[in-house]
């Protein structure tokens, strides 16, 4: 008998007609269009902006309606928003998801092969927020290095007290609080004296006059006395960038409430009264509120500063994730599925470079020794597993309590650490009955106190 032929497996159809890529360079970017619309399917073009333009009106002459690239470092940023004024769908793609052939890695080949994965469809493009988040996002970004960079001076103040032997730091908490900057402040005007220095104390710090004054003795040499001057100019210069970066966000965040509906509850009472460290110096969470209608700051874990970095990085409408389980798997951190031969391999969570992932982690860690049922979750699961799959597990619990709240408004309820405990007995214990029972058993209550077993 003849042998039947093998049934040929069905072509890959085109679901982008007018798909192109562009393999992003520092000094060349190389695109490629369709074979079908131009002669010469992939040009390379400069970096300047006459350029990006140029290449904006090629696709426009290629029929182009939709562009692939690969985000590679901050050369993709000017690219990608040029040709989003030209009126293109452009989509940013992971290069992990879109790596070549083995064997042929050259821009040609890495651009031609971007192009005809995007033209089947089989690019999925990265989360990027709308426009005034996105500014929002790089403000922040912004505030936060400007943050670092007044910490190193902040040493540098330390350092040069230290040379002259002044043990300020040992008796106020903070160098930079309302006595430290005054007696620094006082140091560099020329005073020398250690109790004139002292009386600059506030009435809030625990050291008395006497000890502050002891701590000022030191040898106030000129060179050192010259480091604290400049460390000092530099602080207060980094201080104002940093106010001038919160009125650019406050004037944003407005903006964006005026546009959003008012909330129809009052702003709920704060949680934490105390005012966070390096928190911007605006009033976030009412123009939070009235941004968003929920108040994330009810959530346990998270504080005004990090709802203003949660919002920041995710955005104010997260409809681009379906469910609770498509965000915290786009943060990594969720479970992986590493599945051969129907064998779960491995189960861990992947590694992520997410800001905002990096964030939940850290508010996962404030909550070890809280008295909350996210605090209670966190200790068992750390005597369990370890403390970094704890932490992983908490972060996972905090971003779907930020979900639900931002994108369905779930109001957020601690039923606190003695709640939880609660649930977690009745849960082993009836795990106990059902073992138990499996093997032909019966569990019963101890009547009274047990009594300690005699050898």
């Amino acid at each position: 008998m003849p042998r039947k032929s093998a049934k040929a497996s069905p072509e890959l159809t085109r679901h982008i007609h007018g798909a192109a890529a562009i393999d992003i360079g520092s000094r060349m970017h190389m695109a490629a269009v369709s074979p079908e619309t131009a002669k010469n399917p992939i040009r390379s073009f400069g970096t300047f902006t006459s350029d990006l333009h140029t290449l904006a009106e090629w696709f426009r002459a290629c029929n182009v309606t939709s562009v692939a690239m690969e985000s590679t470092g901050v050369y993709w940023i000017p690219v990608y928003e040029i040709l989003e004024q030209h009126g293109f769908e452009v989509i940013l793609v992971n290069a992990r998801y879109a790596r070549n052939v083995p064997g042929r890695k050259t821009d040609v080949s890495d651009a031609a092969w971007l192009q005809q994965l995007h033209s089947y469809g089989l690019l999925r493009g990265s989360f990027r927020p709308q426009a005034d988040i996105a500014a929002l996002r790089a403000y922040l970004r912004q505030r936060e290095r400007l943050v670092e960079y007044t910490a190193a001076h902040i040493q540098h103040m330390q350092k040069a007290l230290m040379e002259m032997n002044l043990q300020l730091h040992h008796v106020v908490s903070d160098i930079t609080g309302v006595t430290g900057m005054q007696i620094i402040r006082a140091i560099v005007g020329g005073e020398r004296d250690p109790d004139t220095l002292a009386a600059s104390r506030d009435i809030r710090c625990r050291s008395s006059v006497e000890v502050i004054s002891a701590a000022l003795m030191g040898n106030y040499r000129d060179e050192h006395v010259f480091a604290l001057t400049q460390a000092l100019e530099l602080y207060d210069i980094y201080q104002e960038r940093i106010v001038a970066c919160d009125r650019r966000m406050e004037g944003l965040l407005l903006r964006l409430s005026h546009k959003s509906a008012k909330p129809a509850a009052d702003l709920p009472k704060p949680r934490i009264r105390t005012k966070q460290v390096s928190a911007p110096s605006f009033d976030v969470r009412s123009i939070l509120y009235r941004l968003l209608g929920v108040d994330l700051t009810q959530i346990h874990g998270i504080g005004v500063s990090l709802a203003l970095k949660l919002v920041a990085e995710c955005g104010t409408d997260l409809r681009a994730w379906p469910s609770a389980k498509h965000f915290t798997s786009w943060l990594c951190l969720a479970p992986g599925n590493k599945i051969s031969g129907g064998r779960l391999l491995s189960s861990r969570t992947r590694r992520s470079s997410s800001r905002a992932a990096a964030l939940l982690r850290l508010a996962a860690t404030t909550l070890g020794r809280s008295d909350t049922a996210l605090g209670a979750f966190y200790r068992r699961l750390s005597a369990r597993v370890g403390k970094a799959k704890a932490v992983t597990a908490t972060a996972r619990k905090i971003a779907v309590l930020f979900y639900n709240t931002l994108r369905h408004g779930m109001a957020y309820a601690d039923p606190g650490a003695d709640h939880y405990d609660e649930i977690h007995r009745k849960r082993v214990v009836s795990n106990l009955h059902r073992r138990a029972q499996s093997l032909g058993f019966i569990l019963q209550p101890i009547s009274g106190d047990p009594q300690p077993a005699v050898s």
